[in-house]
This record gives C-alpha cells, sequence and structure tokens, in this order.
C-alpha cells in the first residue's frame, strides 16, 4: 500500500472519524453534537493543511438523492429545534434573512468526505487528497464553516447536548 503523508493520514484520521460519528447518530442520546464541536476544527484544519496536489476542481461526485436524502431526514429528526440556523448576508434588503441547516450542512460534508475515502479504499490517495481539497473548495467548505458557526452558537447557548 502506498505511504501517505502525515497531513494525508490526519485528514483520512478525520474524515474517518466524522464519518463514523455521523453514522452512530441517533444510536446514543447525549453528547454526539459535543464530538462533532471538537472535531470540526480539526476537519478544517486537516484539508486546509492536504498538500496541493492540482490547483484544477474535480466534478463533485454522483450521490445517491435517496440516500442524502435518508440521512438529512435523520439528522434532521435527531436535531429537531436545534437544526434551524439564521444566515446574515450584506446584500439586497430581501436576502436579508436567509435560513441554513445543520443537518443540511453535516449530510453535505459527510458524503464529499465519504468520496474521499472510497478513493483511498481503492488505492487512490493523491485522488482522495484532490478529491477532498477541490469538494471543499466548491462546495463543502462553506457548509464546514457554518456548522461551525451554528454549533458555537448552540455551545454557548448549552444546547449540544440532546435529551
Amino acid at each position: 500500500m502506498t505511504t501517505l503523508t502525515e497531513t494525508l493520514t490526519e485528514m483520512v484520521d478525520v474524515a474517518e472519524g466524522y464519518c463514523q460519528l455521523i453514522d452512530r447518530t441517533g444510536e446514543a442520546r447525549g453528547g454526539w453534537l459535543e464530538s462533532l464541536f471538537s472535531l470540526m476544527p480539526r476537519l478544517h484544519l486537516a484539508v486546509t493543511t492536504l498538500t496541493a496536489y492540482d490547483n484544477s476542481d474535480l466534478p463533485l461526485p454522483d450521490v445517491d438523492l435517496d440516500q442524502r436524502f435518508e440521512l438529512y431526514s435523520r439528522l434532521r429528526k435527531e436535531l429537531g429545534d436545534r437544526d434551524s440556523y439564521w444566515l446574515e448576508f450584506d446584500a439586497s434588503p430581501e436576502d436579508m434573512h436567509m435560513s441554513g441547516s445543520l443537518a443540511d450542512d453535516l449530510t453535505d460534508i459527510y458524503f464529499d468526505l465519504q468520496h474521499g475515502l472510497q478513493l483511498l479504499d481503492e488505492a487512490w490517495p493523491q485522488q482522495a487528497a484532490q478529491a477532498w481539497q477541490s469538494s471543499y473548495r466548491v462546495h463543502w467548505g462553506q457548509h464546514l464553516v457554518d456548522a461551525e458557526r451554528h454549533l458555537y452558537a448552540l455551545k454557548v447557548r448549552d444546547l449540544l447536548v440532546l435529551n
């Protein structure tokens, strides 16, 4: 097997940890949001410190929309009233307040990370790193920032632990 760089090894560890945490959501009530709150900055650091293999943007992977909707629905149900949050923009008045969904953010991140892990399973570490970097730039990077911001807001209001 190909030896992975230190930064790619960290990205793999964090991506696997994230996906495992999302996969186990709902099995045990309580502190999974706390774990997610701690993991997100590590994910952000890991993807931004990957060695750039190629600056071109790859197409986003094909996602089974039924699988995506199933995961989104499960997360949405688990999060309940903690799911929605407000986004504010310095834009036109009609765009001033738009809502976001933590379940949507977590779902999109999950599928983009899974794509890289699948490439890694197929012994394509360079392509996995490139896919993570590209999809981060064009897709899940904004989801990551929005999710981190919303998780922080929940943390300061002591709302990370679900009943």
